[in-house]
């Protein structure tokens, strides 16, 4: 039996397994910062009321400006998305018949998107350091590379000297790379290859306005390329792609540096918490640098039963059935406030003190 593709949306998973949702349920599987959105916008969602009758602008502002000026880019380096699904969805047709270099375990977007252009897809397994050797022969071979930096499922982050040493080995071969940084913003904008960008035009850097700034349901995202890549990127999108509550919305976001160094530090102490709790009990953590913590079972033998019988008592994990390289044998879970981790924490304690020597 498939389960969903993507943390969030439980009741999905419970209606798949078959499974009675309880009352109250605590979804560990998606992972957008457990602060919520900016104080800001519930402050002044009143004043959204007035977008709602206007047509947005076709090209994203006032967020592309915003985001311009926040990466010291021009605006025509910059393309406005519906979320960064949509920015990969857009992007996939540039690689139509051609070859791609996939570093799994990683987000299961880059597949479904280019599996209906008959994209050849290369897939290399990777839990954490790169086979660096690897990876660039196999770009020799290809029009372009993904890489999720820091992963998604597992929060490695790749150094930015691997990544800048791909970009000029894939430079030199024509091939583009695609960068997704959509959780960067839980460690630091110096780590970003935004600035690197001039002597780079064959990468794009994809961001996403979902997980720092708690937004999932206004969907906004970008890309940052040259601007021949930007202009044929937007070719392939439909007209008004952002609504005009997100791109304001996320605009004002991007100010609130005091919000987002907070989040960073939550988001590490939370972490770092888990990962002891998890290590004390034996299980392998993956040593991640973002919002999540991705983790293995001491006996990974009974991952389904230990899955499920958190699932019955209102714990939403990330099943990792659809991340090669992973294959249901770990679990990703989302840093939550302070008592939704200790919740989870006590459920779990319980489930290992009965199982543990059976």
């Amino acid at each position: 039996m498939s389960l969903p593709n993507h943390g969030a949306n439980a009741n999905h998973l419970y209606e798949r397994l078959g499974i009675k949702m309880p009352e109250a349920v605590i979804d560990y599987s998606e992972n957008v910062n457990p602060l919520g959105p900016p104080p800001f916008v519930k402050e002044h969602w009143e004043s959204y009321a007035s977008l709602i009758t206007k047509y947005p602008d076709p090209y994203g502002e006032p967020f592309l400006s915003a985001a311009a000026a926040y990466h010291k880019v021009t605006v025509d380096q910059i393309i406005v998305g519906n979320g960064a699904a949509e920015i990969f969805a857009s992007l996939a047709k540039r690689y139509e018949n051609k070859r791609a270099v996939l570093i799994h375990p990683t987000f299961s977007e880059y597949t479904s998107t280019l599996t209906p252009y008959h994209v050849y897809i290369k897939e290399i397994i990777a839990l954490q350091a790169l086979p660096m050797e690897e990876v660039l022969d196999e770009i020799e071979f290809a029009e372009v590379i993904y890489i999720c930096r820091p992963n998604n499922p597992t929060g490695y982050l790749i150094s930015l000297e691997e990544i800048i040493q791909i970009a000029e080995y894939a430079k030199r071969y024509k091939c583009e790379v695609i960068l997704d940084e959509a959780f960067l913003d839980f460690i630091d904008e110096r780590e970003s290859f935004i600035p690197l960008l001039k002597g780079f035009p064959n990468v794009i850097v994809v961001r996403s306005m979902t997980k720092m700034y708690a937004i999932p349901g206004l969907r906004l995202g970008y890309a940052i390329a040259i601007e021949q890549i930007i202009n044929e990127t937007r070719a392939t999108m439909p007209h008004w792609n952002s609504n005009a509550i997100a791109t304001t919305i996320g605009a004002a976001c991007l100010k609130e540096e005091e919000y987002r160094l907070q989040a960073i530090a939550f988001a590490g102490v939370m972490r770092e918490r888990f990962t002891v709790f998890l290590e004390n009990w034996h299980c392998e953590v993956l040593p991640s640098r973002t919002n999540f913590v991705c983790f293995q079972l001491p006996n990974p033998d009974r991952s389904k039963e230990f899955f499920t019988y958190l699932l019955a008592k209102g714990c939403v994990l990330r099943h990792t059935e659809n991340f090669k390289g992973l294959d249901g044998k770990w679990f990703r879970v989302g840093m939550k406030e302070e008592l939704h981790m200790e919740r989870l924490q006590k459920e779990m304690t319980a489930w290992f003190e009965e199982n543990w020597s059976s």
